[in-house]
């Protein structure tokens, strides 16, 4: 499978170097190039890629802003935050705003091909700096009780890294059946994204910081 990238910096030098070091990979391709939030909002509704490879530090629209927006009108559309800055505001910004994954500029590029091929499946991919201060930023949600046992099951192996096929398999049950426990754990839980999810499992002792999108790396 393919796995169709749209990337956002504003630095040229920066998109071309990553799209030289992703398209080493026959697997990943870069149908285009965003140079600040608006206009790679723009192209995610004209393209629809897999995945939004996404600089937070971007003028026009910030990149929290463009994945607030992107997740809102594409949620199949996922993205990765991609950054220097390591501010808590910043983590907890693109996470909260449905980032599926979050990682450093200084990421080597074994793991950020990794990072993109767990993001278009949809597994959770942190950081572990990031990881780390999530914990003490993103909030837990208020109402948790609701979840039935399959649900809190799920919730248990989505938030180790595991994608939808991975869990369908360990529980025996078909994927479009993952796929709507999923969507109600996040509709219980009142959250955007998987990686919220994956944060409130740590939260509430499901799963260690450790085992954080384990599956994924």
């Amino acid at each position: 499978m393919t796995i169709r990238l749209l990337i956002a910096d504003d630095h040229k030098v920066v998109r071309q170097g990553l799209r030289m070091v992703l398209e080493l990979d026959p697997d990943l391709e870069v149908v285009g190039e965003a140079s600040n939030g608006e206009e790679a909002l723009r192209m995610v509704r004209r393209l629809e890629p897999d995945v939004v490879l996404m600089d937070l530090l971007m003028p026009v629209m910030s990149g929290i802003e463009a994945t607030r927006e992107i997740r809102r009108e594409l949620p199949k559309v996922e993205v990765v935050a991609l950054t220097s800055v390591l501010e808590d505001a910043s983590v907890a910004g693109a996470i909260r705003a449905g980032a599926i994954g979050y990682l450093l500029k200084n990421t080597e590029a074994d793991e950020l091909r990794q990072a993109l091929r767990a993001a278009a499946v949809g597994q959770v991919h942190l950081a572990p700096e990031a990881a780390a201060r999530l914990m003490r930023e993103v909030r837990s949600p208020e109402s948790s009780e609701n979840l039935t046992d399959r649900e809190t099951e799920i919730l248990q192996l989505l938030a180790r890294g595991k994608a939808d096929k991975q869990i369908a398999r360990e529980l025996f049950i078909g994927e479009s059946t993952v796929k709507s426990h999923v969507h109600s754990i996040l509709s219980r839980l009142n959250v955007k994204s998987r990686t919220q999810a994956a944060l409130y499992a740590v939260r509430v002792g499901l799963v260690s910081v450790d085992e954080l999108g384990e599956e994924s790396r």
